[in-house]
């Protein structure tokens, strides 16, 4: 893997090796920018077509806060799987979201970029600091804590 040319692309079909979301929850269209495990940016197009958008809210579409800071943990969980894995499926598992705050509300036409950056790790368990933006604008930001484990260790 290049861990250190930020011209590093996961396109869709990556995305669908590496997260186990799909539609209507896989909050991705692509990462670009990817350092490794250290920072990225992902990119979701919003549309109007997008099932949230029935009811939240009707006559006034914006996308729900929870949406965007699942799409950033998204972000977050596919750099950690693609520079973690070493060949064998691992899941990551959304931990701990602080200090989530909402600056502005995302609409349809909207091309959110979710940067992350990674702070710290200590063993399978990452910590990330997230940001998302609408062109020049922050529309949110949150600290996301994620456990990387593999599918056949978790409890049934």
């Amino acid at each position: 893997m290049d861990s250190v040319n930020q011209s590093v692309t996961i396109g869709i079909q990556e995305l669908f090796v590496l997260l186990p979301h799909r539609y209507p929850f896989l909050m991705l269209d692509k990462i670009i920018n990817v350092n490794a495990d250290q920072s990225a940016t992902g990119i979701k197009n919003v549309t109007f077509n997008e099932p949230q958008f029935d009811g939240h809210f009707p006559g006034d579409p914006i996308m729900p806060g929870v949406l965007i800071v699942e799409a950033m943990a998204q972000t977050a969980g596919a750099i950690c799987a693609r520079e973690h894995s070493k060949g064998k499926r691992k899941l990551v598992y959304f931990m701990t979201i602080d200090g989530a705050k909402f600056r502005k509300p995302v609409v349809p036409g909207d091309v959110l970029e979710l940067r992350v950056v990674k702070l710290k790790q200590r063993n399978n368990i990452f910590k990330y600091d997230c940001e998302a933006w609408v062109g020049d604008h922050k529309v949110a930001e949150s600290l996301i804590g994620a456990m990387m484990v593999d599918p056949e260790e978790m409890p049934k």
